[in-house]
């Protein structure tokens, strides 16, 4: 592979200056603990990786990390990592295998996947990745015909909003969100949970906008993190969230509260719109939401005058009830009548450094992804949805898949009810799985193979769409431990057998690096400051539009698309629509869950240096309630939900910080992967109580939050 740790050549490696650790290379490279990609200086004193910090010149992380950063220390040295490929000698699904070779490995791997496409097609084979390293697998995928390709990311978290948005202003909330938060004076938050779910840019920005006087409004069924910082926490009735923006909505209409001369220049359907939520009066959205009327009216004036210095936030994981699209329709339209589109303290106007292909690296035939949804429906969805890939598996419709590959996401813990991930998986010729640690995805399939940590290997450049343009690099800060392997070199050798080596025309990740950065127009100096610095920064575009300049948008209009004619005519509701939902009924609760600040989905579920801070995760149950049932805090609970699926024994967290009519539980606990020591049977598993779920006909994603529990309490 050539020389993994190219910082070793430099002559002037970044020393260290903190007191206390020894002397060391500081090595910059970008983590991957959670999927921000902050900017990190690596310390490695004898070889040893002994502290990670942020990079003060990378616009992510400004010299600062969250605690999953600093914690990488933890996966990188874990002792439960995968370390040699493995083959499978029992049953899918019996956790035997049988150590290979990285030949032997690799050989079966591209003779699983070429003997499928040879029978079926292209079509036949998907691939599911999450992770900066997923891109290789994409061009390898690519290059075999197939554009089933999914990162559950899409319709398992983010994807409504961007559509939401999309609809609304012709582009989507970005990720990173363009959300101008450090120049905020009024936010809303709705079910976010900003200082919980911790992306470190944006809990700076957050923690600087409140520092400065910015005055929040949190709108969550429990009193988090962020409702705790809040001037108003209206704690909403779960799945009435259209309601209580339609009901701004017409507050801000109703009082004039919008700048009329702003609308009529810059928005199509204004005058629908008023008519459509002229019917969500504070009286009405009091009865579905339980959030009174002069509080709808206190909030809807707070955010109207600071506008167009306002803004609610459009969120990251929104897949609640499958009216999602619809939802972040709502919070987009709110945001029309604040005209904060392109403004400080509204959404600004990101930039990016562009970055070219490889001169020798040939360009990829483009594909229509077949498989992930029967004709004409989701037509709205921007991405190839996983959960569609798994119903193709189990039905056949349109296509059958006979081949996976995934990189990177543990399916049974990230897709909805499980049981149909298990089963489409028995349905499958061959299943390679790729990761760090054995998840239970690992045990299921016909061939394992172990990449190494972000901390031990190259990944392609980064150069995302941002307030401050830049391009990162990650890279070796130690050499790979055990017989793991970086991303690259797996997609490398398997293009090889498969007959593309043409689409991985290099020898060494450097040369990869190298090639993309001479195509892309750098300097050797600024390559070689990248590699020493770990960022190579561009002045920015303008961040706002000037006072007064009209919108000039993606949409059909060019405008704010009050009334949705694309919409329309596709069948849908041109205006979004509250429906009241399922109740829970009697001895029951909805099921609500969120992240951890010290834990990344169940990633770092077996991290003992983050189990150390958070070591399992606990039902929140309404402390009232508690007492009715005989139950208090510490107490255990098995879960069980409407279907008779089951979880735990979990410890009840008995508080008045949550409504009565839900339960709420951190995601990512319970893994029943029995090679994984410290996450096995540790806490409650909530996607094993996620067995129904609610596609979003407008672009396929699942809503989660339609599970009803109830709680028994167990003796341990």
């Amino acid at each position: 592979m050539g020389s993994s740790l190219p910082w070793e050549n430099l002559e002037t490696p970044l020393e260290s200056q903190e007191a206390g650790l020894g002397q060391g290379a500081m090595i910059p490279t970008v983590c991957e603990m959670c999927f921000w990609k902050c900017g990190v200086h690596a310390r490695v004193h004898q070889g040893k990786l002994v502290a990670l910090t942020g990079n003060p010149d990378h616009p992510l992380s400004r010299g600062r990390l969250c605690p999953r950063g600093v914690g990488g220390i933890g996966s990188l040295y874990d002792p439960d990592r995968l370390s040699e490929p493995l083959i499978r000698v029992g049953e899918r699904g019996s956790q035997q295998f049988r150590v290979a070779t990285w030949e032997e490995a690799l050989d079966r791997t591209a003779e699983g996947l070429r003997k499928v496409a040879d029978q079926y097609g292209p079509e036949s084979l998907a691939l599911f990745y999450h992770g900066a390293g997923g891109s290789f697998f994409k061009t390898l995928f690519k290059g075999m015909g197939t554009a089933n390709i999914a990162a559950p990311s899409y319709a398992q978290c983010r994807g409504p909003r961007d559509v939401g948005f999309e609809l609304t202003f012709g582009e989507g909330a970005g990720s990173p969100e363009i959300a101008d938060v450090p120049n905020a004076r009024v936010m809303a938050l709705i079910g976010t949970h900003l200082g919980e779910n911790m992306h470190n840019t944006s809990v700076q920005d957050f923690s600087a906008a409140l520092g400065k006087g910015m005055r929040l409004i949190t709108v969550d069924p429990r009193y988090s993190v962020a409702a705790g910082k809040s001037k108003y926490w209206l704690p909403i009735k779960p799945g009435t969230d259209i309601a209580l923006l339609l009901g701004w909505a017409n507050v801000i209409i109703r009082e004039g509260w919008y700048d009329a001369a702003y609308i009529e220049k810059n928005a199509v359907g204004f005058e629908k719109f008023r008519a459509e939520v002229s019917k969500y009066t504070p009286e009405a959205v009091y009865i579905e939401t339980g959030i009174k009327p002069e509080q709808l009216i206190a909030t809807a004036r707070e955010l109207a005058q600071a506008a167009p210095h306002s803004l609610v936030h459009p969120g990251r994981r929104v897949t609640w009830y499958g009216d999602d699209t619809q939802r972040c329709r709502a919070v987009a339209l709110v945001n029309g009548l604040l005209g904060n589109w392109g403004q400080p303290g509204g959404f600004y106007m990101s930039s990016s450094i562009p970055l070219k292909q490889a001169e020798n690296q040939p360009p990829l035939a483009e594909h229509q992804a077949a498989s992930d949804r029967p004709a004409g429906s989701y037509p709205y969805a921007g991405s190839v949805l996983a959960n569609g890939l798994r119903e193709a598996t189990l039905t056949g419709d349109p296509n059958e898949l006979k081949a996976w590959m995934v990189y990177g996401t543990n399916l049974p813990m990230v897709l909805p009810d499980p049981r149909k991930t298990l089963a489409a998986i028995q349905k499958l010729d061959f299943m390679v799985a790729i990761d760090i640690l054995p998840m239970e995805i690992t045990g299921w399939a016909d061939v394992v193979l172990p990449e190494c940590t972000y901390l031990e290997r190259h990944d392609d450049l980064i150069a995302p769409w941002y307030r401050e343009p830049y391009v990162a690099l990650r890279q070796p800060v130690v050499e790979p431990m055990g017989n793991s392997k970086p991303g690259w070199w797996m997609a490398k050798q398997l293009g090889k057998r498969l007959g593309l080596e043409e689409h991985f025309p290099w020898e060494t990740a450097n040369d990869m690096i190298g090639d993309r950065l001479n195509a892309s127009g750098f300097s050797a100096a600024q390559q070689a400051n990248l590699y020493r610095k770990g960022v190579i920064l561009k002045q920015a575009d303008p961040m706002y539009l000037p006072a007064g300049a009209p919108l000039d948008l993606a949409t059909p209009s060019g405008k704010i698309e009050f009334w949705s004619q694309q919409l329309a005519d596709t069948g849908f509701d041109p205006v979004p629509v509250y429906r009241r939902p399922e109740q829970p009924g009697p001895g029951t609760f909805r099921l609500l869950t969120g992240r951890s600040p010290v834990h990344t989905f169940g990633r770092t579920a077996n991290n003992s240096r983050l189990l150390d801070q958070y070591p399992e995760n606990e039902v929140w149950l309404n402390r009232a309630t508690a007492v009715d049932m005989g139950l208090r805090s510490g107490d255990r609970v098995m879960m069980k939900n409407q279907d008779g699926a089951e979880t735990g024994p979990v410890k009840v967290k008995a508080t008045e910080r949550i409504r009565g009519d839900c339960v709420y539980m951190v995601h990512g606990f319970g893994h029943k992967a029995p090679r994984m020591r410290r996450a096995h049977n540790n806490g409650g598993d909530d996607n094993a109580l996620t067995t129904r779920y609610k596609v979003d006909p407008i672009m396929g994603a699942t809503g989660y939050s339609v599970n009803f529990v109830t709680l028994e309490k167990v003796e341990v």
